[in-house]
């Protein structure tokens, strides 16, 4: 049997810190403007090549071996099961998504001789479960079972009919299995989570929206992080204690999030910039709304635009207006610390995904590669038979370039927008817009034909995989073309003009350009280089 599956593909193609700043978005059907409950995933790592992993199930064997997705590090063999799930990516045939960002949280409950990673937990459960549910309770026997040897985990789980934030750490080198809590995201409203644990207080007695360990507050006592009763007890105060980068660089990409789709959140500021820890956010919220998958997708192309955290207005934005900060994030002049802020959208993304689980309708996992504001969404029904060219793992790695890889052109394209973010930058918005809107009043006729063979129908399958497949070379195509066209318009910091006929030469029928603009720098920029060198550069009459 193929019995690394997914893994195989992902261990081949991940380095070190794979999930360390990763962002999660959860919709469930009744904030949703389809009726679909939604999620979103930017796997964030500067080691993580982007490409589509997949599980297909064959020959039954007794046994599987599990590798530590971040590392590849062997961990050993589990017990397989009889019947497997198709998977693509982060869903499968069911229309099951399992996403995560890590927490980290207390470094004395991580268990290095557990026998499964939170990767491991993820894709394998992706086989083996079918609702959201039925997966929490594999996660959590897995985990029981063979030992946890992650650290601490957010999960987002969602199936055609529910939505659940689930999070969960280990009990320390002498104690297997893990401690967790698991709650039910009402109807109506949205969660996030983003590398920080987010569950505090939870109902104890209602066990069709919160389930948990039997000892989940226990351990915590044990080391001595809680004392009181079970009802006061806060998973995310015990196993996560807050400090300035848990608010500054993960709590506030749920806020902007946040604060894009309900009122009122301006309130939590002060926490999202890491100055109020006594102002916890909830930890879900009900949008003024109902929420478009375009906007959701949108959502994960933040900056913190408009706030004070804006990275596109400070000297750090140089003249075109970048909302981008390359590492290390904290830095220090005369023996004061300082950050760059961490934004939802960020330039080491290796892939990522908004899901939907649609009811009486085959799921779609939009995905994408690299930095979700410089790449679009191509969409993929997770009944498809075959991965896409230009997603396919080993169509070049991190270290060998591709000229048929997604992850490769979206990262010429990224690179380019990011010395002109302003110009360029905005010119591939665009593209992304057209595209991705074309695309979801595309998938609305692929839905009809879908449902006049019949759901159930084998030609469905034939029909999702046909255009998944050829959409996403398309795109390619597409970007492809992009990558060369922004090259010939902007190269050299000029703009060359252009007319319904194409670019605009001097009329002697050499491509020569006729009409070229150096639209320069912004005024902040310009005042903020006069400041610093004025007297050097000032023109002298």
């Amino acid at each position: 049997m193929k019995k690394v599956l997914i893994l195989a593909a992902a261990l081949s193609l991940a380095l070190s810190n794979v999930a360390e700043a990763c962002t999660n978005f959860i919709i469930t059907r009744g904030a949703s403007t389809d009726g679909s409950n939604m999620v979103t995933y930017a796997a964030d790592s500067h080691g993580l090549y982007g490409a589509l992993y997949q599980h297909i199930p064959g020959k039954y064997t007794p046994y599987m071996d599990v590798r530590e997705w971040d590392s590849g590090r062997p961990l050993g063999q589990i017990s397989q099961v009889k019947e497997t799930y198709r998977t693509l990516g982060n869903s499968n045939e069911h229309s099951l998504f399992i996403t995560e960002t890590t927490f980290g949280g207390r470094p004395e409950l991580e268990d290095p001789k557990g026998g499964i990673d939170y990767g491991s937990l993820i894709y394998i459960t992706l086989q083996r479960a079918k609702t959201a549910r039925e997966a929490i309770d594999i996660i959590v026997d897995l985990a029981n079972t063979y030992g946890y040897c992650s650290s601490g985990e957010s999960f987002s789980l969602i199936d055609q009919e529910e939505a659940w934030i689930m999070e969960l750490i280990g009990k320390g080198p002498n104690d297997k299995g893990i401690v967790w809590v698991a709650r039910r995201i009402p109807d109506g409203y949205v969660s996030a989570h983003a590398n920080q644990a987010r569950i505090t207080t939870f109902p104890w007695d209602d066990p069709e929206n919160c389930i948990y360990a039997p000892d989940v507050a226990d351990v915590a006592r044990k080391f001595g992080w809680f004392e009181g009763e079970n009802k006061d007890f806060s998973f995310a105060d015990a196993y996560a204690p807050l400090d300035f980068g848990a608010m500054r660089g993960c709590e506030a990409r749920v806020w902007a999030f946040f604060r894009t789709i309900a009122s009122g959140m301006d309130k939590y500021e002060d926490y999202a910039m890491g100055h109020n820890p006594n102002n916890k956010m909830p930890l879900w919220v009900k949008p003024d709304q109902k929420i478009s998958p375009k906007v959701v997708m949108d959502c994960m192309r933040d900056h913190y635009e408009g706030t004070k955290m804006d990275m596109t207005t400070d000297i750090g934005a140089g003249g075109e207006a970048c909302p981008y900060r390359w590492r290390p994030m904290y830095w220090t002049v005369d023996g004061v610390e300082y950050c760059n802020e961490r934004a939802i959208a960020t330039q080491q993304t290796g892939f990522w995904l908004m899901g939907q689980a649609r009811p009486e309708k085959v799921g779609i996992l939009w995905f994408g590669t690299d930095d979700a504001a410089t790449s679009p969404l191509t969409p993929i029904y997770v009944n498809s038979q075959e991965v896409p060219e230009c997603l396919k793992v080993g169509n070049g790695t991190m270290l060998k370039y591709s000229d048929t890889s997604m992850f490769w052109i979206t990262n010429r394209v990224a690179q380019f927008a990011y010395l002109r973010y302003n110009i360029v930058g905005k010119h591939v918005r665009n593209d992304i817009d057209k595209w991705e809107n074309a695309m979801l009043e595309t998938v609305k006729k692929i839905d009809i034909a879908i449902a006049n063979v019949g759901y159930k129908d084998k030609k469905v399958k034939k029909i999702a995989t046909e255009f998944s497949v050829s959409t996403a070379q398309k795109l390619f195509e597409h970007w492809v073309n992009l990558d060369k066209y922004l090259m010939v318009k902007y190269i050299d910091g000029n703009v060359k003009g252009e007319d319904e006929n194409g670019f605009i030469d001097n009329g002697n029928g050499m491509d020569i350009p006729g009409k070229i603009e150096q639209p320069g720098y912004t005024e902040h920029w310009k005042r903020a280089v006069a400041k610093d060198k004025g007297e050097i550069l000032k023109v002298v009459k």
